[in-house]
């Protein structure tokens, strides 16, 4: 068993998300005795700077560890029950670290969008986690909590309202304030690379059921072109998250024993409105994204992000609409109170970490999706915590 002198380590607190988790912690649980944490980095000095300018206790403890030094990374984990990680990209500097806890016992869980890794890792450490009794949670900030939840809501809506959850849902981003993360465009030109390098990585790349290893379920949308969507009487556009989030749900209706069933079929593409307008619309989005895939626009470093004004005055509002064979439909929405990236995603992970140690601690070993670990308890402690909501609409 893993040791309980720490129930969470921020492993890459000195990082900008790393420091944001830390200060949350901080800020949210100051107050909470039977909470025990602690920041590590490679830097003490670099640690112990963040720990005064978050205004965390003199005497949180900051622990030296290094991706590059297994050993260090090894130590760390014999000293905590669980592991949060916001160093990526995850392909990068992710792998010991994954191991050391899969091997340990102790739960880890990250921010990784980066689906092939993913893989690598589920095929690699799986086996180990649940003979250790780790239990390890890819994807447990903007990519992709508040889209399995939302999938996950709305069908339970679909249960109560139709008598069955249904084989179709699409989201639809309707409004999204803020930017994503440097470290979100550091992976994405990572995996490109990795790619370029292993071009039989390509169809793994393309492949909607990669997390589902033994799985293949029908085809499904490719969501790559502007779109109109008659069900919303609205263009659309490809959304640039769609190819971890979509891959996410389909791991947890796998993880979850199928409740979606065996045919199920799912997108994300964002809002753009109606006739020639939101047309024209969709295709700036697409110009858009063809920039940011070629590093054209300019956006945040991985360590950079955007000020604390700009966190707390983003936002996010996805819809998600269950559609029955018969054409009836149930919508449900989630929205976030902070920008997707960072301000959203800091408070996720955190009350994800809390939520497996306190209210789940039954969940067994294994490689998780959060959605599908903690269900229920994960949507009502977002909702009492981190500014998310929940609704199904008329």
């Amino acid at each position: 068993m893993p040791s309980s002198k720490f129930d969470i380590i921020v492993y890459g607190a000195t990082g900008f998300t790393g420091q944001l988790v830390a200060e949350y912690l901080a800020a949210q649980y100051k107050a909470d005795s039977g909470l025990k944490w602690a920041m590590a980095g490679r830097s003490r000095d670099k640690l112990a700077a963040v720990r005064d300018a978050i205004g965390a206790p003199s005497d949180t403890a900051l622990i030296v560890a290094d991706g590059g030094d297994p050993a260090s990374l090894q130590a760390m984990v014999a000293q905590t029950r669980s592991v949060i990680s916001t160093v990526g990209p995850y392909q990068l500097y992710g792998s010991d670290l994954v191991a050391a806890c899969a091997a340990s016992g102790t739960d880890y869980l990250d921010l990784c969008g980066e689906p092939l890794w993913m893989r690598q890792m589920i095929d690699a450490h799986e086996a180990a986690a649940k003979s250790s009794g780790a239990r390890i949670l890819f994807s447990c900030g903007f990519d992709s909590i508040p889209f399995e939840l939302g999938v996950y809501f709305v069908q339970q809506a679909a249960k109560q309202t139709l008598g069955a959850p249904v084989s179709r849902v699409k989201t639809r981003v309707r409004d999204m304030k803020g930017t994503f993360s440097g470290g979100t465009a550091a992976s994405a030109r990572a995996t490109f690379a990795a790619v370029a390098k292993d071009l039989s990585l390509v169809s793994m790349v393309q492949d909607p059921f990669v997390l589902t290893p033994g799985f293949d379920g029908p085809k499904q949308p490719r969501g790559n072109k502007p779109l109109m969507d008659e069900d919303l009487g609205s263009w659309t556009a490809p959304f640039v998250m769609a190819s971890i989030n979509t891959r996410n749900v389909h791991r947890s209706n796998m993880l979850m024993g199928f409740p979606y069933g065996k045919d199920f079929v799912y997108d994300e593409m964002i809002l753009t409105g109606p006739g020639e307008q939101g047309e024209a619309n969709a295709k700036k989005v697409v110009a858009a994204v063809n920039a940011e895939r070629l590093g054209a626009s300019g956006g945040p470093k991985p360590g950079e992000g955007p000020s604390r004004e700009e966190r707390e005055n983003g936002l996010y509002d996805l819809l998600f609409v269950a559609i029955a064979p018969d054409g009836r439909q149930v919508r449900a929405a989630v929205k976030g109170d902070r920008d997707p990236g960072y301000g959203s995603t800091s408070k996720m992970i955190s009350e994800c970490a809390i939520c497996l140690l306190r209210d789940a601690p039954d969940v067994p070993a294994g490689i998780w999706t959060p959605g599908a670990a903690m269900g229920d308890k994960l949507i009502k402690r977002l909702v009492d915590h981190a500014g998310l909501t929940f609704a199904v609409e008329k």
